[in-house]
C-alpha cells in the first residue's frame, strides 16, 4: 500500500498524505507546501510517508 501512496504523492502530493494520516494538520499544510511549489509537497508528503 505504501507503493500506491507513493505514486499519488508524486502525482499529487495531498492525496498521499490525505491517504496516510486524513484531514488533518499535516494534509493542511501540505497544500500550503503543493501551492508554495510542486517540490516542497512532494518532499512533504513522502517524508510523512516514509516516516510512519
Amino acid at each position: 500500500m505504501d507503493i500506491i501512496r507513493l505514486i499519488f504523492s508524486i502525482l499529487l502530493p495531498p492525496l498521499g498524505v490525505f491517504l496516510q494520516v486524513g484531514i488533518g494538520g499535516q494534509f493542511w499544510l501540505n497544500i500550503l507546501f503543493t501551492l508554495l511549489g510542486y517540490i516542497p509537497g512532494i518532499i512533504h508528503a513522502v517524508w510523512i510517508i516514509a516516516r510512519r
